[in-house]
């Protein structure tokens, strides 16, 4: 206990190091005010001086009073210095140690010189030394009041010294001068001691503050770095793309600079997550982002837009000929499927290409000709490469005017659907007309099926259209007695809702799924076999037909004839059409007919304009025949009205 004390007593008297900011604290502050005190010595020791001139040896009253001041004022002048350098950690707790030291020695030199100098003094001088001596060793602790080692060093070792030896000197006559100093220095130690814990709580505070504002500072930046990162691929994203692209822009440089968008947007992504599920399709992009990362040149940002959109960000004297090489790797890159597990996912990717010089166009208006490029690709077969050129704002215009005008027609009914007979080869009896949508009350004026369905196809606009036809079609024949056959666009398989939507909309008009027969071109077949074959089977299973379009334009194999399942192949006009000119064409003919009906499936032959092709088409083995030799189509009234007329011929 006496030891523990003990050691409590004497840390007292010691610098604490433990916590080395608040000593950095302690140091500058009690550093600005130790020249202060050092003035203030110096002052009341030459008032001291003047006055005892005249009285002891001149050593002991002007010669060494006089040598102190000027060691003093050095020491405030070194101190002044100190206080506006930085200096390190180790060098303050040497300051403050020595500080420490010297408070104890300065304060026993001072007592012991005001002592010494007492006695040769009169009334009026001994006073002036009491007043001397205790404004100084007060002036001194409040000097020294952020150094609280160096406070109870001057407190123990001068001021209750001068206090006991005033006390009873000259017979107590400064008696009350000794005990009005011992309590006024009592409380000066306790408001001293509640200062400096105050001090240290307000550098804690302080440093509180700090390490929030620090923290703070990193999860901003932290937030802003997350901001800007695609968290799934740990590219940059859209934000930070169009960020460097402003900087880039913003930026004065070399005057052949050019700056460089590829926009990349992969084909046939959104059958990957609809057919697997969106963990394999994350797994897709990650892969995907990697490979592309790789290919990227030197110097060159690579960025996730979202989905499954990429955008590469070139700038450099040769920005053009280094996007026309890293676009071309892109789609390269993906001719070979992504294996993930057992599976064999194939894509592809549409490239746009925007390069302009320096301050040619801002950054949004390059990165919406990169966009426009792509979309181009897009809407010309996929997985090529585009360089923008005005030509293609010209024809985005137009398709973007044309798909605005689709919305406005679905709104306004403008669309009607014709129907096209398709009759019995022997028999010449109507078994089957074709839907076709026409749009005749265009406020542009009526234009073709072949100018407004791919600009659907692209929009997604094809769904509703494609809706629109089967469910007029199958109301407008449902008193007849003939089969309807409705095209289906490959981009209605797009829409996971499709086979609900066709079965809702047969509940909603009662027309007989078995009455019904999809066409079908190859192109989605091959694309996305998977998909193909899960919406067919599904159409299938409710009764539908399914017929093979434009059979022979194509490259459609055996293989995928026997997959797929198909009821009838319809061959393609440009092929039927020549089978009384070209003997090579009556032989393919011939040869698909037989195959088609050795794997149980019927043939239709479309674009049959004469009795000749007729009688051919027949002899070849075909079951049905459509073409204006029949009849062009025609509106459903027309078609009612032929119905009739050839039932009669028939009874006749």
């Amino acid at each position: 206990m006496g030891r523990e004390i003990a050691a409590k007593f004497v840390r007292l008297f010691q610098v604490p190091t433990d916590d080395i900011e608040l000593v950095r604290a302690q140091f500058h502050a009690f550093a600005k005010q130790i020249p202060l005190l050092y003035l203030i010595l110096a002052i009341n020791t030459l008032a001291v001086v003047f006055t005892f001139a005249k009285f002891g040896h001149p050593w002991i009253s002007v010669y060494l009073p006089l040598a102190l001041c000027i060691a003093g004022l050095g020491r405030g002048v070194a101190w002044w210095r100190i206080g506006r350098s930085a200096v390190s950690d180790d060098v303050v707790i040497r300051y403050m140690q020595r500080t420490n030291k010297f408070a104890f020695i300065s304060s026993m030199t001072f007592i012991a010189w005001g002592i010494a100098l007492f006695p040769y003094g009169d009334a009026y001088a001994q006073g002036q030394i009491v007043f001397f001596l205790g404004l100084s060793l007060i002036s001194g602790a409040f000097c020294l009041m952020h150094l609280r080692s160096a406070v109870f060093s001057l407190t123990l070792f001068g001021i209750a010294p001068f206090s006991i030896y005033f006390f009873f000197a000259e017979q107590g006559h400064f008696r009350s001068a000794a005990i009005n100093l011992a309590l006024v220095s009592l409380g000066m130690i306790v408001i001293l001691m509640i200062y400096n814990r105050d001090f240290a709580n307000l550098v804690s505070s302080r440093r509180s503050l700090l390490e929030k504002q620090e923290e703070t500072q990193r999860l901003s930046e932290e937030n802003l770095r997350l901001a800007n990162l695609d968290a799934l691929s740990g590219l940059p994203n859209r934000r930070a793309l169009m960020s460097q692209l402003e900087a880039i822009h913003q930026a004065t440089g070399k005057a052949n600079t050019q700056t460089a968008v590829i926009f990349v947007d992969l084909d046939g992504f959104k059958d990957v997550n609809d057919t697997y599920g969106h963990e394999t399709g994350d797994k897709v992009i990650k892969i995907v982002a990697r490979e592309f990362q790789s290919l990227l040149p030197e110097g060159a940002v690579l960025a996730r837009l979202g989905g499954d959109e990429f955008a590469g960000l070139i700038s450099g004297s040769d920005a053009a000929e280094q996007a026309d090489m890293f676009a071309a790797r892109v789609v390269s890159s993906l001719n070979e499927p992504i294996r993930i597990r057992e599976r064999a996912i194939q894509i592809g990717a549409s490239v746009g290409i925007a390069c302009a010089a320096q301050g040619a166009c801002d950054a949004r208006e390059l990165f919406r000709r990169a966009d426009a490029a792509m979309y181009d690709v897009k809407a010309n077969g996929k997985a090529d490469v585009r360089v923008y050129s005005a030509a293609l704002d010209a024809a985005r215009q137009r398709q973007q005017e044309l798909e605005a005008q689709i919305r406005q027609g679905l709104i306004e009914g403008q669309f009607d659907v014709f129907y096209q007979p398709i009759v019995d080869a022997d028999r010449k009896e109507i078994v089957s007309v074709e839907a076709l949508l026409r749009w005749p009350r265009r406020l542009a004026g009526p234009i073709g099926p072949d100018q407004f369905i791919s600009v659907a196809e692209a929009s997604g606009l094809i769904n509703p259209l494609g809706l629109l036809v089967l469910r007029r079609a199958c109301r407008d024949i449902l008193e007849a007695k003939v089969k309807l056959s409705v095209n289906v666009s490959p981009a209605q398989f797009r829409d996971p809702d499709f086979e609900a939507k066709i079965a809702a909309v047969l509940a909603e008009t009662d027309f007989p799924a078995e009455r019904l027969e999809f066409e079908l071109t190859e192109g989605y077949l091959i694309d996305h076999p998977e998909r193909a074959m899960a919406v067919i089977s599904s159409l299938k299973g409710m009764g539908i037909s399914i017929a093979l379009d434009d059979f022979g334009t194509g490259y459609t194999s055996i293989s995928y004839l026997q997959r797929y399942g198909f009821d009838r192949i319809k061959i393609d006009k440009s092929l039927a059409g020549q089978i009384a000119t070209d003997k090579r064409a009556g032989v393919l003919v011939a040869g698909a007919v037989y195959m088609a009906n050795g794997l149980d499936m019927a043939v239709t032959a479309e674009g049959v304009e004469t009795e000749e092709q007729a009688n051919m088409l027949r002899l070849a083995g075909c079951q049905c025949l459509q073409g204006f030799r029949y009849s062009e189509p025609k509106p459903i009234d027309e078609i009612r009205d032929l119905l009739t007329e050839r039932s009669r011929d028939v009874a006749a």
